[in-house]
């Protein structure tokens, strides 16, 4: 087992004390373990297996260059929403091919940006995109590889800011004016529509609406050629320590059953397609090309965020456990009213009051965990705010001009400062 690991009462990322890394680096300080990302990685890979899928990384949950250097070296690709974050994986090595381009507002300067550095794959949103697309890469003579990203009007079952295929969602084209367009694609003279993409939202509690839209999907790839198969990502996290949520693998297994039974996807054996095919799918081959979009399930749980308590009140039968970790570091509780499991660095006795944890901010939605069990902690101790691999860095502001925390990863009996905490003269280093 790869990761955090509590031993001898005081919690390990892989052969380190985290302890000793909070010494050396401070707090709050995020923690990665290498080991854990790449456990994490071939889990998916073994997942899904008998699709074969291209992985491209979902850079947004966390953009930090070791990590996706890391996830380069495993063989990922990226799926990139701003070419800010294309830029940073371009950065970190990767193949422009291996890259998808998402988002659902992508303006003409990022859309050239993908056209010039040829990415991989372009997932339009929109028919006004498409057409600014099309303009661009006939002024360029580009013909980029497109897909089309499908809003089922699906609600997955999650929380609404994770909910991106419903009717109200911003993302995607319905399904109509996606139809509109496989049959009119000839009209786009520079473009290879060759795709469909689908994501319905993250954190997906059961395949239930993960497989109502992928069969919508399908019954759009009738229409046109389409050899590429974009099923997005959303495998959930388990964040409480008695969550009980689908592995990836029942996703999988799911997505293939619908592939299998689908009649516009008739499948055929890997045995016969010719060598060349077979020696690049194995398993099954079909008329697509699977692609996957993991983020969070590759690197939550490899990442935590370590705080030092402050203060400690009590008010109303219950601890105010004030710590220097807060919504500007990790906003999503704030944002999501998201549960983080968060226990000592160093295991202590059990405590009568309920604790809320809480942060520096200005703010009384400054709240990390609110009403937790935590144990007995004083003046100078230490927090472990646990699964803060994804969507917390990455989401990290400078709000009431706090510097952001510096970024360490283990690897092994190793570990080396990937990003270096900011200091108040980073904060104003553009302004004039």
């Amino acid at each position: 087992m790869s990761g955090f690991e509590l031993r001898n009462g005081q919690w390990w990322c892989d052969q380190i004390a985290v302890d000793a890394l909070a010494d050396e680096y401070g707090t709050p300080l995020y923690v990665y373990s290498r080991a854990r990302i790449e456990e994490n990685y071939r889990r998916l890979q073994y997942a899904f297996k008998a699709l074969t899928p291209r992985i491209h990384f979902s850079v947004k949950s966390n953009s930090n260059g070791a990590i996706l250097r890391v996830l380069r070296e495993l063989g990922s690709g990226f799926d990139v929403v701003s070419a800010g974050e294309a830029y940073r994986v371009l950065r970190a090595g990767a193949v422009p091919a291996s890259i998808v381009f998402a988002g659902v507002g992508k303006t003409e300067s990022e859309l050239a940006f993908a056209l010039e550095h040829h990415l991989g794959w372009i997932n339009v949103e929109s028919v006004q995109e498409l057409e600014v697309l099309n303009r661009l890469a006939n002024e360029r003579n580009a013909k980029p590889q497109v897909a089309l990203r499908i809003n089922p009007q699906i609600e997955a079952d999650t929380h609404h800011h994770m909910n991106t295929g419903g009717h109200r969602s911003k993302f995607g084209l319905d399904v109509d004016d996606a139809r509109s367009v496989l049959l009119q694609a000839g009209q786009y003279l520079n473009l290879d529509i060759a795709g469909l993409h689908v994501h319905i939202g993250s954190q997906l509690a059961n395949t239930v609406e993960t497989v109502a839209a992928l069969q919508r999907v399908l019954e759009l790839a009738t229409l046109h050629p389409i050899r590429n198969l974009d099923i997005g990502g959303g495998f959930p996290v388990p964040y409480r320590p008695d969550d009980e949520l689908p592995d990836p693998s029942v996703f999988a297994e799911a997505v293939q059953q619908v592939l299998q039974t689908h009649p516009s996807t008739p499948l055929r054996s890997a045995h016969a397609v010719s060598p060349p095919e077979a020696g690049r799918r194995t398993g099954w081959d079909a008329r697509f090309e699977i692609a996957i979009e993991p983020g969070r399930s590759i690197v939550a749980d490899a990442g935590v965020l370590v705080a030092t308590v402050q203060y400690i009140k009590v008010r109303a039968s219950r601890r105010i456990v004030v710590c220097d970790a807060s919504m500007a570091e990790l906003i999503r509780p704030a944002l999501y009213d998201a549960y983080h499991h968060i226990v000592p660095v160093k295991d202590t006795k059990p405590s009568t009051l309920v604790a809320d944890i809480v942060g520096p901010v200005c703010e009384t939605g400054d709240t990390l965990g609110a009403d937790r069990e935590l144990a007995e902690v004083a003046r100078g101790d230490r927090l472990l705010i646990m699964n803060a691999g994804a969507y917390g860095m990455s989401m990290a502001s400078n709000y009431n001009s706090r510097p952001r925390p510096a970024e360490v990863l283990v690897e092994g009996r190793y570990h080396h400062q990937i990003r270096r905490r900011e200091t108040w003269a980073d904060l104003v280093r553009l302004e004039e």
